[in-house]
């Protein structure tokens, strides 16, 4: 599963050229109504990495490696790879799915809950392998900026909102905000 591709584009005269090397395992993240694609499951927002996804569809895992902060900035829980080692007063939830298989009606999933709003604040499904779709979420970025996910759009507060893009991300980063 570590294995690697490399994919080949030409240049301006036409010859064929190695651009470069890709792991076969990269995911395509569907955030909201966006695609990103070739991801390494790495989500940066307003430059600082915050949230990690890993799939591991042999074993029906989904994993989720997430900083969530308050509206000032402050982190107020770390959850690394769905298992929270910084929960600031036992605040929030995470509900952990594995599944049968990928076609069956338990799919490997991660959800966080807001137990002080009951909001959901974070939910991430695996839709096949090496896909993940992001859902919904409701959390605050190391800027203390509100991040909107719903099943239409992405939004880092009222700056910038993401719909209906694909990204090509060639084993990069997502890079929103």
């Amino acid at each position: 599963m570590d294995e690697s591709i490399a994919f080949r584009r030409t240049d301006s005269v036409g010859h064929a050229t190695t651009a470069e090397v890709l792991p076969k395992s990269a995911l395509e993240l569907r955030i909201g109504s966006n695609i990103f694609r070739n991801t390494s499951g790495v989500v940066t927002i307003q430059g600082k990495e915050q949230l990690v996804i890993e799939a591991k569809p042999e074993y029906r895992l989904l994993f989720a490696t997430v900083d969530f902060y308050d509206e000032h900035g402050s982190r107020i829980a770390h959850l690394r790879r769905n298992a929270f080692v910084l929960n600031e007063g036992g605040r929030f939830a995470v509900d952990v799915q594995f599944g049968q298989n990928l076609s069956s009606v338990v799919i490997p999933s991660v959800r966080v809950t807001d137990l002080q709003s009951d909001d959901i604040i974070l939910e991430a499904r695996m839709t096949s392998e090496n896909r993940v779709h992001i859902t919904c979420g409701k959390f605050c970025s190391h800027k203390g900026a509100l991040v909107e996910i719903t099943s239409h759009y992405c939004r880092i507060s009222s700056g910038t909102t993401r719909f209906g893009d694909i990204v090509e991300t060639r084993g990069g980063p997502v890079v929103l905000g």
